[in-house]
């Protein structure tokens, strides 16, 4: 393992998130601020609790969740298009690097960005609304592997993508309006019981519902099956990204 590579790829992609550090950071953490303003003080405080939890601390997973999903996809993407787009990929496909490398690399960047912006929000979260988290070590698990497998798939995204306009397609037409369906601000045991089975085909629902369980021991679904779920798609993530390396797939032209 090239390791000296995996640090330069890696230091590349942070030091680019520090140049930009207002649009990288301050900028989603100060949106999702205003949903806690909004929805968390201004509405949440005319509404009921959700299954024993004021209504601002329960939206809290979900918009991290919201930051988390969009960010890590966001990042990685445009981390790997940019060398595509300017034609510098070909030096680093010729170089003595192995594509576990890059991934590592390029993934790992985003990531740890994601998981900042994750913790960046949760302490903001803290100003406007009290909340606890009955099992820190699993909420620390959820939080990095769903970084680490998101950002895997803006990866993907990113080698996909033949203009902008692509990067931003799936986080914005696909990813976003699962996120917001998925019990970001509800229970989906609220919902008649044809949408709560509808619900559950919407993938996210896993997600935030597994990261619900760490904050307050409350699910709508199975933590066991959440788990499989972010780890299912992790597999498949890997499984392409071995595909379009072993194939040259968008890369070779």
């Amino acid at each position: 393992m090239n390791w000296h590579a995996v640090r330069a790829i890696y230091r590349f992609e942070m030091a680019r998130t520090f140049r930009t550090i207002t649009q990288s950071i301050a900028s989603p953490v100060l949106s999702t601020s205003l949903y806690f303003v909004v929805f968390g003080a201004a509405i949440g405080s005319r509404m009921g609790d959700i299954d024993g939890i004021s209504y601002g601390a329960f939206i809290i997973p979900g918009l991290i969740m919201l930051s988390l999903l969009n960010e890590s996809i966001s990042n990685a993407s445009f981390g790997i298009y940019m060398p595509k787009w300017s034609g510098t990929i070909f030096e680093l496909l010729s170089a003595p690097v192995s594509y576990i490398e890059v991934v590592i690399g390029y993934v790992g960047a985003a990531a740890t960005k994601s998981v900042m912006l994750g913790l960046l929000i949760l302490a903001t979260a803290w100003i406007f609304v009290p909340y606890r988290i009955e099992h820190p070590l699993w909420m620390a698990c959820f939080l990095v592997l769903t970084a680490v497998t998101f950002s895997l798939f803006g990866f993907i995204i990113g080698l996909w993508a033949d203009d902008f306009q692509k990067l931003q397609v799936i986080p914005l037409m696909i990813v976003t309006p699962l996120t917001f369906l998925g019990g970001a601000f509800y229970s989906i045991n609220m919902l008649p019981p044809v949408w709560q089975k509808i619900t559950l085909f919407n993938p996210v629902v896993y997600l935030i519902s597994g990261f619900r369980w760490s904050f307050f021991g409350v699910s709508d679904v199975n933590v066991a099956i959440s788990v499989g779920a972010i780890v299912g798609f992790l597999v498949l993530c890997l499984f392409a990204v071995w595909w379009i390396f072993r194939t040259g797939y968008k890369l070779k032209n």
